[in-house]
């Protein structure tokens, strides 16, 4: 057995059967059928197992397959009819795929796998688009571990069961992450737009409090048979939408900054915060305020403004603003 099929190995019969729907899936987007190699690129799989599941899904799930020309494929009748969407549907599960292939650092066949099956209800010109995103996605890295470990919190959030973690931290101002284990009840999986990446936010037993959990740092997932309660879904929603990206469990913090007229109507022009608030200064400037979880993830927007920002609110962000700035004109020497 090669090193590819040993770490397909499932523990399961439900986990045998959700790689099989993946593999009709596929094949129910593609009606001129695929040939078993691109289908084990697409999927993370090898070709030997390829087949395997093939004959599996005409034997044992009794699904009418052809094969002709090196091609396999599903008879049309197969399934259901699919999902009618309106062009404007279809349109806003395009921008969808095509922001998973702009953000997206790492493949992930279950996510691949479930825009074939939305593909397959697109207009065609749509469903060409989505297909060439799905052709570039594929040739990110793969990364079992993390997309085992997804799988396994995507499980433990759907059926509200505590987890345990061992989780590494960040490294900061040079020093290294600390390594720990971590009782969570996994709350929400979020994507980050900042850092294209997957987060767990939860509820830390170890620590009593809400925390965030950046996935690729996640070295081990154990799912516990413990049960929870969610929280009160406007105690969360007030939580998350103070976050500027994925961190909310940092302090409310009030952030007040003033825009150079160069810039003012640029930034008018988008709502960056839920909470933000704006006004236009004499000069054409304007003065931007919100309330944000923490100061680490707005601090990285309020410098990609350059000196066309400056924070007025608070004092201690002011200061890692200018001490970053002046560490940054150091390294280009003197004028």
């Amino acid at each position: 057995m090669d090193d590819f099929e040993e770490a397909e190995r499932e523990p399961g019969k439900r986990d045998r059967t959700a790689r099989l729907m993946r593999v009709a899936g596929l094949l129910a987007g593609n009606p001129d059928g695929m040939r078993p190699k691109d289908i084990a690129e697409r999927l993370g799989m090898s070709v030997r197992n390829v087949y395997r599941d093939l004959r599996a899904l005409e034997t044992e799930v009794k699904l009418p397959t052809w094969a002709e020309g090196g091609r396999w494929g599903i008879l049309g009748d197969a399934f259901l009819p699919p999902l009618k969407l309106t062009l404007g549907e279809a349109m806003a599960v395009f921008l969808g795929s095509r922001l998973m292939v702009r953000y997206a650092d790492k493949y992930d066949p279950d996510l691949a796998a479930a825009f074939e099956k939305l593909a397959a209800a697109l207009p065609e010109a749509l469903r060409e688009h989505v297909a060439r995103s799905l052709d570039v996605l594929q040739d990110a890295p793969r990364d079992p571990e993390f997309n085992e470990h997804v799988r396994q919190l995507t499980r433990a959030w759907a059926d509200r069961r505590v987890v345990e973690i061992v989780y590494e931290g960040a490294a900061y101002e040079g020093k290294p992450g600390e390594r720990s284990r971590r009782t969570v009840r996994p709350f929400l999986i979020e994507p980050s737009l900042q850092t294209h990446a997957l987060y767990l936010i939860g509820w830390d037993e170890d620590r009593s409090a809400m925390r965030t959990f950046k996935i690729e740092r996640i070295r081990e997932v154990r799912i516990t048979l413990r049960t929870f309660e969610p929280p009160e879904g406007a105690t969360l929603e007030r939580d998350l939408r103070r976050g500027w990206d994925i961190i909310a469990d940092q302090p409310a913090t009030e952030v007040v900054v003033r825009f150079s007229p160069a810039v003012a109507d640029r930034v008018m022009e988008t709502t960056w915060h839920p909470l933000q608030q704006t006004e236009r200064t004499p000069d054409g400037g304007m003065i931007w305020r919100s309330t944000v979880s923490g100061v680490i993830e707005i601090r990285l927007w309020i410098l990609s403004w350059g000196d066309d920002a400056e924070v007025l609110e608070p004092p201690e962000l002011r200061q890692q603003v200018r001490d970053i700035l002046d560490r940054a004109r150091a390294q280009y020497g003197p004028s």
